[in-house]
């Protein structure tokens, strides 16, 4: 059995790590205010793209980018931030979208962990047929 398992599996990892801690930022700001729309908040996204080296893979984070769908318009000529219209604008994040993608990161990370907890029982069940 290979070990480098262990090293996709990592990236794989990370990647999921990642994401989650996007997630979070994302969910953290859903109710940022802004005073311009260039100003508000959006939601940020990492991109991964798969490695592969003589036949073996893992993941690699190609960088974080930001939604590119606008921000949120709302008429509030009472808040300190409203612009000289009486707009503030609000950050682009879907909340339905963040918590899929925190179940589905969640589910992945957890089901590397498994892999790897059997890659090793069956690594050390290989180690006891020599006893």
């Amino acid at each position: 059995m290979n070990t480098r398992i262990f090293d996709i599996a990592g990236s794989a990892m990370r990647a999921q790590s990642l994401r989650l801690d996007t997630t979070a930022s994302n969910l953290a700001n859903v109710d940022t205010v802004a005073s311009s729309a260039e100003a508000a908040y959006r939601s940020r996204h990492p991109v991964f793209a798969t490695v592969l080296e003589n036949e073996i893979g893992g993941v690699a984070t190609r960088g974080v980018v930001e939604s590119n769908r606008p921000p949120e318009q709302r008429h509030d000529p009472a808040h300190p931030m409203a612009d000289a219209d009486g707009y503030v604008y609000t950050s682009n994040v879907d909340v339905v979208e963040e918590m899929t993608n925190m179940m589905s990161a969640s589910r992945s990370y957890q089901s590397n962990v498994e892999m790897l907890n059997t890659v090793r029982r069956l690594m050390l069940q290989t180690l006891r047929l020599g006893e």
